[in-house]
């Protein structure tokens, strides 16, 4: 598959370099490591830094900002972050109140995050950290720790970097981040694969006229694998699941997101948005906000995910605060 770039071991170098230059305004580059910083950030409240591998743009760099993430630690493709480029990133943007991390429950991004932690403890800077787990097709509920953070790292990004703004203590705010996880839940749909940078290879095969339900951000196998159906019976398909698995009532307030997987058109996602919020109506459930776009993705795969996150009054309240970088902004309310 084609791809603009030069040498493959130079994409993420690059890429972050190009990122900064293009954002000047907002951002700089960590002078040794792969870390994204925000510039003009506030120096009396926790330090929230965020990161997992690279590819899934512009998850997890473009998410740093006001109200957001003060910096992200990135890996290579599909890769964690290594243990010292995030205990870098962190020393770069803590001020004595602590650093949250937030990232995606991974293997490796568990095993390298919770090493930049021990760095970080043995230099005296309190730490800890938030492991996003909203899929809820790659593991039972039982399982519920087992599970993969997908494109509802969003939702918990944004209320992780409200609460810090808000001025919560370290404890807090990582409190507050874990009531936002366990009150989210996503799944997706996948139609055509994505292809790392320098490999010959998709990230899997699948069939012209086939899709898979639940499939991962990096092509992990999913929970279903069909012909392509409509895009209102894999809207009820997804919804189903997420219903299943998460206690949703009339009444309840919820933020909802159609995430692209990197090569579906806003248009398919708006058609799909259409019939969720039928779905939702019809429950009586109520939509605080909504959102459709490309955040998590996977390179150029086909397919695109929901979430949801249900909503408390102390959700709502941080939600509801304003935030800004220049791919996700909210004005507050």
């Amino acid at each position: 598959m084609k791809k603009f770039i030069n040498n493959p071991e130079d994409v993420v170098s690059e890429a972050l370099t190009g990122f900064v230059d293009c954002y000047s305004n907002y951002y700089e580059k960590h002078e040794e490591v792969n870390g994204v910083l925000l510039k003009n950030r506030r120096k009396d409240k926790v330090a929230l830094v965020i990161g997992g591998g690279s590819g899934h743009e512009p998850m997890f760099s473009g998410f740093v900002g006001k109200g957001l993430g003060d910096a992200a630690a990135c890996g290579n493709i599909f890769a964690s972050p290594d243990p010292g480029t995030i205990y870098e990133t962190a020393m770069a943007v803590e001020n004595s109140k602590g650093v949250l991390f937030v990232y995606g429950n991974y293997a490796g991004d568990n095993l390298n995050f919770d090493m930049a932690e021990e760095l970080l403890e043995e230099d005296g800077v309190k730490s800890t950290h938030v492991r996003v787990w909203d899929d809820c097709a790659s593991a039972p509920k039982d399982r519920l720790t087992d599970r993969r953070g997908i494109a509802g790292d969003l939702f918990v990004v944004k209320i992780a970097g409200a609460a810090c703004d808000a001025g919560l203590e370290l404890d807090e705010v990582k409190a507050t981040a874990e009531m936002a996880r366990d009150n989210l839940r996503s799944i997706g749909v996948a139609s055509s694969p994505g292809q790392i940078p320098g490999l010959d290879k998709p990230t899997f095969e699948i069939a012209d006229d086939e899709m898979e339900y639940g499939m991962g951000i990096h092509g992990e196998k999913g929970i279903e694998r069909t012909k392509m159906k409509t895009v209102d019976e894999i809207t009820e398909y997804l919804y189903f699941n997420i219903k299943k698995d998460m206690e949703i009532n009339s009444g309840d307030e919820v933020c909802v997101l159609i995430n692209g997987l990197g090569s579906t058109t806003i248009l398919e996602m708006s058609i799909a948005y259409r019939k969720l919020k039928e779905l939702l109506d019809a429950d009586g459930v109520q939509v605080h906000d909504s959102d459709i776009n490309s955040y998590c993705t996977c390179q150029e795969m086909g397919g695109f995910s929901i979430s949801i996150l249900k909503l408390n009054e102390e959700l709502k309240k941080l939600y509801d605060m304003p935030c800004y970088c220049p791919y996700y902004a909210k004005e507050g309310k």
